[in-house]
């Protein structure tokens, strides 16, 4: 089927993506809130643990469409400081509410919302193509130097783009960033697998996301958690990373178009509001929030 005559816009991902991601924070939040008033009821927890891990499950789809979005939008946007300003503006003005709900809390930094990641990922990409470009210059202009100079120049743009990779990887994980090093490497696998077809990025896709959350699992578990999980423990935890491979019903789907979108306005003021809103319903239920995070 030729790509322009699938059904699914940028807008129908970008809606679905914010719709699950809805989905994740409800049952991440407000449902486990009501899980331990059952708990402490005595109640039979069985069928509403099902019910929540389906739920969770559901959301893993919503931060493998962001990659991807974010992949495409960096492709297209024209002024790309200027989406990393944005993404950075409402990094630090989410992390108030995203403290509220996930760490009962009004600020902490134990651990910063996903759009810090978004805004790293960015970062990465930027200065990856930054390199590339200046890569390509060298090799159109190899005429004009010698050639063990020119291989030096390209050599050291290799190791720049490595380093700015390895830096976003780091900053992510040491400054405990929504998915942490994970997210950084799956907006950077969409990237370099932007205009390849998308039964082909299926494999590296999942790779990353099952191997990625085993490893931040893995350093927390050395660092934090007094290796208190086995590897096996941590290689089955991984495993709820996959339900995100869902992700990619949709992205088969899709036309390349941008799509008829809602104003930018929602889309910037959802994520804090959404959770404001989650955070509000846990007060009237519980009359408190749960630390989950």
């Amino acid at each position: 089927m030729q790509r322009n005559r699938l059904p699914l816009s940028g807008a129908v991902l970008k809606n679905l993506a914010y719709l699950t991601m809805f989905i994740d924070h409800f049952f991440a939040a407000p449902f486990e809130g009501y899980l331990w008033q059952c708990y402490n009821a005595g109640q039979d927890l069985r069928v509403l643990l099902l019910i929540q891990q389906a739920g969770r499950s559901i959301g893993r789809v919503a931060f493998v469409l962001f990659a991807f979005l974010l992949a495409e939008g960096f492709a297209y946007t024209h002024n790309r400081r200027s989406y990393i300003l944005r993404l950075g503006a409402l990094a630090i003005l989410s992390e108030v509410p995203f403290d509220l709900l996930f760490m009962a809390a009004p600020l902490e930094f134990e651990h910063q919302n996903i759009f810090f990641t978004l805004m790293t990922g960015m970062l990465v990409l930027a200065a990856w193509e930054w390199a590339q470009k200046r890569i390509g210059e060298l090799r159109g202009d190899a005429a004009a130097l010698p050639g063990a100079e020119t291989g030096a120049r390209v050599c050291l743009f290799r190791l720049a783009q490595a380093g700015a990779l390895m830096i976003g990887c780091a900053a992510a994980y040491f400054l405990h960033f929504d998915y942490a090093h994970m997210g950084v490497l799956l907006i950077f696998t969409f990237y370099l697998l932007r205009d390849k077809p998308v039964a082909a990025r299926v494999l590296p896709v999942a790779c990353v996301m099952y191997f990625g959350d085993f490893s931040v699992s893995w350093f927390d578990n050395l660092l934090l958690w007094d290796h208190y999980y086995s590897a096996g423990e941590l290689l089955r935890f991984a495993l709820g990373e996959m339900w995100g491979l869902a992700a990619f019903v949709p992205i088969a789907l899709y036309n390349g178009t941008k799509g008829k979108q809602l104003p930018k306005s929602f889309y910037y003021a959802f994520y804090p509001l959404h959770l404001l809103l989650l955070y509000a319903l846990m007060m009237l239920a519980f009359g408190t929030t749960i630390r989950v995070g």
